[in-house]
């Protein structure tokens, strides 16, 4: 599972999707691998990586001859990415307040707690990361591994989205809260509720991305 600090790859994907998401790196443009090993001071390797994850995620387009092509996943994309991903969450939540243990009821707490303090410090990168963290936490917490597998590997996909929108003024401190509802609902073994908290934080996670596009299409 997710680890707090993200790898290489993970990293290197996220620099080019902000790129992309904020207009740097515009639709149509040929990413080259070894520039951008050479611009990031890596192999090609993680690089090849980033570039596949970000295929999945609909910004980048592998063409044939040509390699790898800025693209710009559609509206229609990105909202069927949202509805599958707050579906696969909101199950992984109903079934982490059944199935926690207490260790994992407590780290879980632990995390979001620090999170918080994140937030309130406007620290948008580390929250970002603790937040793949905290939700990654909850995929391990249902304690059914094919499922936890398949929402991390959606996580992926959704990923540059999930993070463009902690730009959003004030989303930092809405998404804690956010949290605070499904962490209380594990907590209190109410997994009813717990299903209910994670499918609205994942529909606000959706708004606030419409509102960062909105802003960067200005």
């Amino acid at each position: 599972m997710q680890a707090d600090n993200p790898t290489l790859t993970e990293r290197l994907a996220a620099a080019i999707a902000d790129g992309i998401l904020n207009g740097t790196l515009k639709p149509g443009l040929r990413l080259d691998e070894v520039g951008l090993a050479q611009q990031h001071g890596v192999s090609r390797t993680p690089v090849r990586e980033a570039l596949r994850q970000l295929t999945a995620s609909g910004l980048i387009d592998m063409r044939p001859r040509k390699g790898a092509i800025v693209s710009k996943a559609t509206p229609e994309q990105i909202e069927s990415l949202f509805v599958a991903m707050a579906e696969m969450e909101a199950t992984c939540a109903r079934l982490a307040a059944m199935s926690m243990t207490p260790i994992e009821r407590r780290r879980l707490q632990a995390r979001h707690e620090a999170m918080a303090a994140l937030a309130a410090a406007g620290n948008t990168d580390a929250y970002s990361d603790a937040n793949v963290a905290f939700h990654s936490a909850i995929y391990v917490g249902c304690h059914n591994a094919p499922l936890a597998e398949y929402a991390l590997g959606l996580r992926r996909r959704v990923g540059p989205f999930r993070r463009a929108q902690f730009k959003i003024e004030g989303r930092l401190m809405r998404s804690s809260r956010e949290h605070d509802a499904v962490v209380r609902a594990i907590l209190s073994g109410d997994a009813a509720a717990a299903h209910a908290a994670m499918l609205h934080h994942v529909s606000l996670v959706e708004d606030a991305f419409e509102a960062f596009s909105a802003i960067n299409a200005a």
